[in-house]
């Protein structure tokens, strides 16, 4: 059995530890696509058996986030976890909507140091646990949209947020009150969407037991953005090149009616890319 399990992560719980329990629940090789921290909930798609090994072709999925931020404080991690320090004034919801448009689009950011990210061979939020002076380097990240929702508190907005990979939620918080004149942390998160993955159809990972969690996985093949190839050549799965009329992009391969893997053509010659069975 492969495929992936669309979970809902709740908030507390790391994404190794959902990702475990789906281990311990299949006992098969298993992955996630994309960490959540433990404060935050939401979508986390996880890949089970061979279904790890397509990774890299969700690395360019849009991910759809709805966040809190508290105005006027801050803290050292950039959410709710860290010790808050107050300063700075409450923005309007005008003052808000007015800098919005300038975080739309492919823009720089710098990564929380308190991140995953590897600086010398350790992990960011080891060298700031440690009280190490370091810089993160700023990336080049995409937002297509970042919207103000509502008012939730006398201090705190949400927003509904859509990027793609790379993008910190966290930084997003304290670029916006920066452009604001005042500070911010992300106070709460929630991931709506990831890919073709939606909160409205996860399951929440306590729901899972050794005999329905079978019952939830989603068929490879289902979640591919990719056409299928239709009927080649059979030496295709001998490693070996065949023409094909179509395009140059990647495919759905069948093999004896069941689905094989990936196939990519280029000028018209078509190769197995990615074997999943």
């Amino acid at each position: 059995m492969t495929g992936f399990l669309n979970l809902f992560k709740p908030e507390g719980m790391s994404s190794a530890q959902a990702v475990n329990k789906v281990k311990w629940l299949t006992r098969m090789p298993c992955g996630h696509m994309g960490t959540l921290d433990p404060l935050a909930c939401g979508v986390l798609p996880v890949g089970v058996g061979n279904a790890t090994r397509l990774f890299d072709y969700f690395l360019s999925k849009k991910k759809t986030y709805v966040a809190r931020f508290t105005f006027g404080a801050t803290t050292e991690t950039l959410d709710r976890e860290g010790e808050i320090v107050r300063g700075g004034a409450v923005p309007t919801v005008a003052q808000i909507e007015a800098a919005l448009p300038a975080f739309v689009g492919e823009i720089a950011q710098i990564p929380p140091k308190y991140s995953a990210l590897s600086v010398g061979g350790r992990r960011g939020y080891d060298l700031a646990r440690s009280g190490a002076d370091f810089t993160l380097a700023a990336r080049s990240v995409t937002v297509d949209s970042f919207r103000l929702l509502s008012q939730t508190a006398p201090d705190e907005y949400e927003f509904e947020v859509v990027c793609g990979a790379g993008t910190y939620i966290r930084s997003l918080a304290r670029d916006l009150a920066a452009a604001l004149a005042t500070q911010g942390y992300m106070s709460y998160l929630r991931r709506e969407a990831s890919g073709v993955f939606i909160a409205k159809t996860a399951v929440a990972p306590e729901l899972l037991t050794r005999e329905n969690v079978w019952d939830y996985l989603i068929p490879t093949e289902s979640v591919l953005p990719f056409s299928e190839l239709g009927e080649v050549d059979a030496r295709i799965f001998n490693g070996v090149g065949v023409p094909v009329q179509a395009e140059d992009g990647q495919y759905k391969l069948r093999r004896d009616g069941g689905f094989y893997g990936i196939a990519r053509v280029t000028n018209g010659v078509a190769r197995a890319e990615k074997k999943l069975c």
